[in-house]
């Protein structure tokens, strides 16, 4: 175990000596904390100098620290085969792969680097954005000016393009995937997220937009075939419920209305994807079955309340379904209210084996609380809910 920890921990040395340091990712935590999940590490340039930026993502939430580079280093030589038995490090020339276990050797894999990518240098600067402002591709879709400022309107889509970069980005390196990837974005519209999701990953991924408007569809490819994106994206028309899947990597489905939520989250699970990102639109589906709780019927006689009780125990029973098919999910606001009222993001990673009964039955416990008796993900799943 040692000498491979050892060469691993010598060229993690090595890339933060020399700055090139994209990122570094630990997995496999068996610490005594049990929320903890991974740690993300990255380089950041502070105004009191070069550290080391620690995301140490639990279960529930997300913590992050600053940490000179000595120090930094210190801490991950005792994390690393310690607490966390998976190491990951990326560089712009390299990756480097350790697996421990837990009493016996561990062993090393060294890869080239899947895309020329730079260490970003972070914080107390001009904002540095995953997605370039000045874009061809923005330009062309109507985003941001020849000067990458967003044009009139067009500064929350600008926000949300960037957020989902950022959250895309931290959910890839706890996926682990390499290229090639595999991705769908079911209801691509107008391709802003698409094509965000394309620049981010870049030739190592290859990306379909499915969009019901076949204007939109072939707008965007045309966009994509002028600006260098293709083959590796392409956009087609087509409806979530009749596009065939089959050996997905991640699937995504952004305001989906009402059970086409559902229907992409099927298909996702169907074709075995490790990610799957949905941001829910209308709900309907269970409006006319909340039977409500003697003790809220006097609150949900109001059609406000109706709506937003609606709305979480649907959220709140796809959430809880992809945990029981297999998946660890977290639900986070997506983007400010300011800029879209529909801004729940749930996230879904494959983590665990299908089929837990304890939390089959906390599902049931939740549906029979509101009545509810069918739900479009449930049955698509097989999952009986009364």
């Amino acid at each position: 175990m040692a000498d491979a920890r050892e060469q691993f921990l010598t060229l993690l040395r090595a890339a933060a000596a020399r700055g090139d340091l994209v990122k570094l990712t630990l997995g496999r935590h068996r610490g005594a904390d049990a929320t903890l999940r991974n740690l993300f590490v990255r380089a950041v340039q502070l105004k009191r100098g070069p550290h080391l930026s620690f995301l140490w993502r639990h279960e529930k939430r997300d913590v992050t620290k600053n940490h000179p580079p000595e120090e930094a280093l210190a801490l991950l030589a005792e994390l690393i085969g310690g607490d966390f038995l998976d190491a990951h490090l990326f560089t712009p020339a390299q990756t480097a792969r350790l697996e421990c276990q837990p009493d016996g050797p561990a062993r090393i894999k060294l890869g080239a680097a899947e895309r020329a990518v730079a260490a970003p240098p972070a914080h107390d600067q001009p904002k540095a954005h995953l997605i370039a402002p000045d874009a061809a591709w923005l330009q062309a879709l109507g985003v941001t000016n020849a000067h990458g400022r967003p044009v009139e309107g067009m500064s929350g889509k600008f926000r949300q393009i960037q957020k989902f970069a950022e959250v895309l980005q931290h959910l890839l390196a706890e996926t682990n995937l390499t290229a090639p990837i595999e991705v769908v974005d079911m209801g691509s519209g107008k391709g802003y997220l698409t094509f965000a999701l394309s620049a981010l990953l870049g030739p190592g991924a290859h990306i379909r937009g499915i969009e019901s408007r076949p204007e939109l569809a072939a707008l965007c490819q045309q966009v994509a075939a002028a600006h260098g994106f293709a083959p590796q994206l392409e956009f087609s028309a087509g409806s979530i419920a009749q596009t065939p899947l089959e050996n997905l990597d991640v699937l995504i489905a952004l305001h989906a209305c009402d059970t086409a939520t559902d229907d992409a989250l099927a298909k996702g699970v169907a074709a075995g994807a490790s990610l799957l990102l949905v941001a829910p639109c209308c709900h309907k589906e269970l409006r006319s079955q909340l039977t409500p709780p003697p003790v809220l019927a006097g609150a949900l006689r109001h059609g406000i309340f109706q709506e937003r009780q609606a709305e979480f125990v649907t959220d709140g029973l796809r959430a809880e379904l992809l945990e029981w098919a297999g998946y660890r999910t977290r639900v986070m606001e997506f983007i400010s209210t300011e800029h879209t009222a529909k801004n729940l993001l749930i996230t879904a990673v494959k983590a665990h084996p299908r089929g837990d009964e304890a939390r089959a039955a906390r599902i049931r416990e939740l549906a029979a609380f509101y009545g509810i008796r069918r739900q479009a993900l449930a049955r698509q799943l097989g999952f009986l809910l009364a």
